[in-house]
């Protein structure tokens, strides 16, 4: 299925004809609250689950054009990253002098995890705000894992049993000296979407095409099969540091190609299976 979040944080059914509204298998949940709808929905999916499959076969669609996508996670608990997670890009990032030493950034992709804020994830049909006009600011293409499950020192053997679900990523980056978290939290610089994809539709996520264009130009094409840590590692290693919870967000890594985002550019992100994503770019200064 693929799941959105639109208009005031409901929660919908992307099917052939539409957006079927299967808000109410949430329950009713105060106004103050409403973000967390989808945290919930995912956390009570599999009691859930064939309740909504008939909500969306019986159910009226609206057309996807009279809707308005949030992130379909609009606020997640965490936002976990791992650094550097291609070959190519690692190589694309010391040639640029934009890293550590060879050691360092090889270590940091075997072992490694940041943290983005969650306050910088925004939707399909919102705007990526550059922070700076003097500061190179880069696209980043990423497979998204969207956690279905509360999970900590999940085992190897078990640990993709804890996703939900994908969908597309933009891991936007300030250049700089700067610790990444800061670098990479910014308001507007983490775009999802435009829907989830659950895991039953996913045979392999580590055999999916990942390709970003900007004003149609591509820029970064590369397949998941070339993470250095595949996504069942990526699940494990970081649930051994802080416990994944229902609509935690995991970047997997971006490869190479990465390059500079200028108001009025378009960044379009494409990964097979998962769906497409096109974010306008505009400066907030």
């Amino acid at each position: 299925m693929k799941i959105v979040s639109f208009d005031d944080y409901r929660i919908g059914v992307l099917t052939d004809d539409g957006v079927v509204d299967v808000t109410p298998v949430v329950g009713p949940v105060p106004d103050s609250l409403k973000w967390a709808r989808m945290l919930v929905f995912i956390e009570d999916w599999d009691k859930n689950k064939a309740t909504i499959e008939k909500m969306a076969q019986d159910g009226p669609a609206v057309d996807l054009d009279k809707v308005r996508l949030m992130a379909p996670v609009p606020s997640p608990r965490k936002v976990y990253a791992a650094p550097a997670n291609y070959r190519a890009h690692q190589d694309e990032m010391k040639v640029a002098n934009f890293s550590p030493g060879a050691a360092d950034l090889a270590a940091s992709a075997d072992y490694g995890m940041f943290l983005k804020a969650s306050s910088s994830v925004v939707g399909p049909q919102d705007t990526i705000l550059r922070p700076y006009t003097d500061r190179l600011i880069h696209h980043e293409s990423e497979l998204v894992m969207v956690i279905g499950k509360h999970g900590s020192t999940i085992p190897l053997a078990e640990s993709m049993n804890y996703v939900f679900g994908y969908t597309c990523g933009l891991d936007i980056t300030v250049r700089g000296s700067e610790d990444r978290s800061k670098r990479k939290s910014f308001d507007t610089f983490a775009p999802i979407g435009p829907y989830i994809v659950t895991a039953d539709e996913i045979a392999d996520p580590g055999d999916l095409e990942v390709s970003l264009y900007v004003n149609e130009d591509l820029k970064q094409h590369a397949f998941t099969k070339d993470l250095i840590v595949d996504c069942p590692n990526l699940v494990a290693n970081m649930s051994w540091v802080a416990t994944m919870e229902p609509g935690d967000l995991l970047f997997t890594g971006t490869p190479d190609g990465v390059g500079e985002i200028k108001p009025g550019d378009m960044v379009t992100i494409t990964i097979s299976g998962v769906g497409e994503m096109s974010v306008p770019v505009e400066s907030r200064v």
